[in-house]
Order: structure tokens, then sequence, then C-alpha cells
């Protein structure tokens, strides 16, 4: 399997089991990442863009000093700005953030469902998922 065919079968996997969306920054040095992968609501893509959130997003905070996973429920003292309360509105009422590094690269995930917190299973899945892609 060519590294394009494992890279499309895994994007299609994160969109079966994010089915609120996802957002994942690939290869982020400095602020910018070579590798932006977004499946959240445009409306929230807009607003989140607009707003700069980027820099305060408990998400992204929590990505740039931590590796492993950890669910949105455990985001609440890094979220002073209410981003995860305003993506409510968007359907994003669940989720989990992954993050790894390799060297100076790092990698920044955020999954999203509508009705459930993810599953152990579903998260290791999606973790080990994220490292393969930023590997390749």
């Amino acid at each position: 399997m060519t590294d394009m065919s494992k890279i499309k079968g895994i994007l299609v996997r994160f969109e079966e089991m994010a089915t609120a969306g996802f957002a994942i920054a690939f290869h982020i040095r400095l602020t910018a990442p070579d590798f932006l992968f977004q499946t959240y609501p445009k409306e929230w893509i807009d607003t989140y863009s607009e707003k700069g959130y980027v820099m305060v997003d408990p998400i992204v905070r929590w990505g740039f000093t931590n590796t492993g996973h950890i669910r949105w429920s455990g985001l609440a003292d890094l979220d002073d700005q209410n981003i995860l309360e305003q993506s409510l509105k968007y359907g994003m009422v669940y989720g989990v953030a992954i993050a790894t590094e390799t060297g100076s690269s790092r990698s920044v995930a955020g999954f999203s469902h509508k009705d459930r917190e993810f599953s152990d299973d579903e998260i290791a899945t999606l973790e080990a998922d994220v490292r393969a892609l930023h590997d390749l």
C-alpha cells in the first residue's frame, strides 16, 4: 500500500469515527503546520478563523505542551475564552485532543462527537493513527 493510500484510508477512518468533525495540524514548527486537515462545520471554521482562536484554543494550548490524549471535558482549566462551549452550537459536544512529537516537529488533533464521549478503544485507535500520519 502506498503512503498516499495509507493517508487516505486513515482520513476516511477519522471521518467515520469523528461524527462532528476533526481538525489536525501536522508538523507544526513555530506556529504554522505543514499540513492541515479540517472537517468541522464550515460555520465553526469561519468563526474560529475570524476570531483568531488558534492561540487560545484549549486543544492547541494543551497540544503544544503535552503528548498523548485528553478528553475535551478535561480541558476546562485551559478554556478561559469558552471556545469549547462556543463549539457546542455547531454540534461539537464531546471530543478528544491528541498530540504527538518527534524531534522538533509536533502534530495536534481534535476529534468531536455530537452525542457521546469517545471510548477508550476509539481513542487508542485515533492516537495510533495520528502518530502514523505524523510519521508518514
